[in-house]
C-alpha cells in the first residue's frame, strides 16, 4: 500500500480554488479525498475473497451571490476534468436561490496536533498478512466451542488522506490509517439456533487482536443457547457497547446537532444550562481523542477539530456546529462538519462522542443487580424518532441478570421508551470503554426501562 503525495494534493486543491474564483465564484472550496483499502471477506466460516479498493476524488463547492453550487469528479490526473468540475459547480450556484443565512466559508486558523491516528506499519500490510489475521480469528472461534459456526466477517486495512483549500486561505492536509477485524457467529445445539453474535476490533494502528475477536464472538454465541422467554416488566437494563451505539446514534447524537436544533427537531432545544440527564453522565464530543476513529486535524470544511463539552454531570452545556449553523447564531464552529468522502457537501455529525467511564468493572456492576437484563445489540434502532427520542427495539442477544449473576439467555425481548428518559435514569457506568463508530463509551446501567416479552 503506497502513500499519496501531500504536495501534489495541496497544489491541486489550491489551483482549483484559484480557477473557480477567476471564473466568477465569490468563494470557493475544494475537498480532496484519497483512500486505499485492502480487505479479506469471511463467508460461511471460510475466507472467501480478497479485494483492493482505490477511491479518490475531488469535490468543489462555490458560492455566487450567496447561492451554493457543488460538483465532484474522480479524475484527478487530468486538468480539464478538474476544471470542468469547477465550472459545473459554478453553473449550479448560478441556477440556485441565494441563501440569506449564508455568512461565508471558514477563515484560516492554526491546525492542532493529533496523536496515534497514523501507523506506517499499516502501509506495509499485504493481502497475505490480512489472510493470516482472518485465519487467526476463525481458528480462535472454532477452538472455543464445537457448537459455534462463524457466519461472516472480515479483516481490512486502510490508508486515508484528505486535503482542503478555500478562498479564505484555509489549506490543510491530513492522513490516517485504520485496521479492523470482525466476526459474526451463531451456536447450534439439539435443534436450537442462537441469534447472531457479533464482535469486532477497530484501531488506527496495527494493534488489533483477532484472536480475542474470534473467541469473544464464539463465547457470546454459546452463552446465548438455552434461552428463556423474557417477561414484560419495568426493570434495570445494562446496555453493552453495540446496543448503546445503536440507540444513541439515531436519537441523542441527532438531538445535539445544531441543524436539528435550528429546525425544531430536537427535544433539547432551549435547554442549555438545564439538567437533562443523570449527574452520572458527562459527555464530550472529542475530535482530538488520542487514537479516536474520527480524530482528524480538521473537519470537512477545514476547521480545526476540538473537544466540546456536551453534557456536564447531567447538565446540557453545548450543541455541535459546522460553519454554517454556527454563523447563523453568531458562534464559532465546533469542528463538526463531516464528509464521508468527496461525493457530497458537509453535514453536522459528532466526531468521537465520548461518555466518560465509571470506576467499576462490568462484573462488579452485574454483581449489584438483583434483577435485570444485559443487552448486547439492538434491532430496529434506525426507526427511532430523532425529534422526540421515542424508540421501540428488539434486544438480541440479551441475558437475564438474577441475584448478581448472568442467569440465562433471554429471547423475545423488546425495549420501548424514550432516550431522554434513558439518560435521566443512568445509575452507573462501567470502566470498559471502547470505540465503536462515532461512540466512545463503556457499558451503561439504566433504571426503569420498559421490557416487553414476546
Amino acid at each position: 500500500m503506497a502513500a499519496l503525495k501531500e504536495e501534489e494534493t495541496l497544489s491541486l486543491a489550491e489551483t482549483t480554488v484559484d480557477f473557480a474564483v477567476k471564473k466568477g465564484a465569490d468563494e470557493a472550496e475544494v475537498f480532496i479525498y484519497q483512500g486505499l483499502t485492502t480487505s479479506i471477506a469471511i463467508e460461511r466460516g471460510q475466507i472467501a475473497k480478497s479485494s483492493r479498493i482505490i477511491d479518490q476524488g475531488l469535490g468543489v463547492r462555490v458560492i455566487v451571490n450567496r447561492a451554493a453550487g457543488f460538483a465532484y469528479t474522480n479524475v484527478l490526473n487530468k486538468k480539464v476534468a478538474v476544471e470542468e468540475t469547477a465550472l459545473k459547480a459554478l453553473k449550479s450556484a448560478k441556477a440556485s436561490k441565494p441563501d440569506p443565512d449564508w455568512k461565508g466559508l471558514p477563515s484560516k486558523k492554526p491546525l492542532p496536533h493529533v496523536k496515534n491516528t497514523f501507523d506506517k506499519n499499516v502501509l506495509m500490510l499485504s493481502a497475505d498478512d490480512l489472510v493470516k489475521t482472518a485465519s487467526t480469528m476463525l481458528e480462535a472461534a472454532e477452538k472455543t466451542d464445537t457448537r459455534v459456526f462463524p457466519i461472516e466477517g472480515g479483516v481490512g486495512a486502510s490508508y486515508l488522506s484528505r486535503a482542503l483549500a478555500n478562498s479564505n486561505g484555509v489549506l490543510g492536509f491530513d492522513s490516517g490509517t485504520v485496521v479492523k477485524c470482525s466476526l459474526a457467529a451463531l451456536a447450534r445445539e439439539k435443534g436450537e439456533v442462537t441469534p447472531v453474535c457479533f464482535e469486532f476490533n477497530v484501531e488506527r494502528s496495527c494493534n488489533v487482536d483477532p484472536g480475542w475477536v474470534g473467541e469473544e464472538a464464539a463465547r457470546l454465541a454459546v452463552s446465548a443457547l438455552k434461552a428463556k422467554r423474557a417477561e414484560t416488566k419495568t426493570t434495570k437494563v445494562f446496555l453493552a457497547h453495540f446496543a448503546l451505539q445503536q440507540l444513541f446514534y439515531y436519537t441523542l447524537m441527532n438531538a445535539v446537532k445544531a441543524d436539528y436544533v435550528q429546525r425544531n427537531q430536537s427535544a433539547l432545544q432551549g435547554k442549555i444550562g438545564e439538567k437533562v440527564a443523570s449527574e452520572n453522565l458527562t459527555i464530550y464530543d472529542d475530535g482530538l481523542l488520542d487514537g479516536g476513529l474520527h480524530t482528524w486535524k480538521f473537519d470537512g470544511e477545514g476547521v480545526s477539530q476540538q473537544k466540546t463539552l456536551i453534557i456536564d454531570k447531567g447538565v446540557l452545556h453545548s450543541f455541535i456546529y459546522d460553519n454554517y449553523t454556527a454563523k447563523k447564531e453568531g458562534k464559532e464552529s465546533t469542528g463538526n462538519a463531516f464528509r464521508a468522502g468527496y461525493l457530497s457537501t458537509p453535514n453536522v455529525e459528532p466526531t468521537n462522542f465520548h461518555l466518560l467511564p465509571g470506576k467499576k468493572s462490568p462484573e462488579e456492576i452485574i454483581g449489584e443487580i438483583d434483577d435485570g437484563l444485559l443487552v448486547y445489540s439492538l434491532q430496529g434502532a434506525h426507526s427511532s424518532n430523532p425529534a422526540s427520542g421515542e424508540f421501540s427495539v428488539v434486544a438480541s442477544p440479551a441475558w437475564k441478570i438474577k441475584d448478581g449473576q448472568i442467569a440465562h439467555a433471554a429471547r423475545g425481548v423488546m425495549l420501548a421508551g424514550n432516550v431522554f428518559h434513558v439518560i435521566k435514569n443512568v445509575s452507573a457506568l462501567a470502566h470498559n470503554e471502547r470505540k465503536i463508530g462515532s461512540l466512545v463509551a463503556p457499558w451503561v446501567l439504566v433504571e426503569n426501562v420498559k421490557v416487553i416479552g414476546k
